[in-house]
């Protein structure tokens, strides 16, 4: 990536200071927003500047659960493959897993399932991804590593 681009699409989104795992005025740090557009160049960029895959915002997401909100498939890939948690409980308690089930997005539950996503983690509710699946996709897709 070129060296002037990553300070520049820094600048037009507003994040002007050099902590990187800073949470902006957005409220989603660099690598947050990247990975909800799905840009892999710049979560590439970041991550090669060392940015915390562990760093979550006030809601308690960190990246992977944006990346997961916009279905970016490679963005998902490039996080887990760099070790980000799959299985992050944010403030209620949810996962990706459980977000994904619950907004009927089937092909990201069946990603996350194939890369070892924790099924039975419970939110603060007390509620797995297979009690919040919204779709028949979605309930079968967890059914299936229920019974497994």
């Amino acid at each position: 990536m070129n060296n002037t681009i990553l300070p520049l699409w820094l600048a037009q989104h507003g994040f002007t200071g050099k902590d990187l795992n800073a949470v902006g005025a957005s409220g989603l740090t660099p690598l947050m927003r990247a990975a909800r557009q799905g840009d892999l160049d710049k979560i590439d960029a970041l991550l090669q500047l060392g940015v915390d895959l562990a760093v979550r915002n006030g809601d308690g997401n960190n990246a992977l659960w944006f990346a997961c909100v916009g279905e970016h498939f490679d963005a998902i890939a490039l996080l887990l493959e760099r070790g980000i948690d799959i299985d992050n409980q944010n403030d209620n308690g949810a996962t990706c897993l459980m977000y994904a089930a619950s907004t009927s997005k089937d092909t990201v539950v069946q990603t996350l399932l194939a890369a070892g996503a924790n099924d039975k983690l419970k939110s603060l509710d007390d509620f797995t991804a297979l009690d919040v699946a919204a779709t028949l996709d979605c309930l079968q897709l967890l059914r299936k590593t229920a019974t497994a």
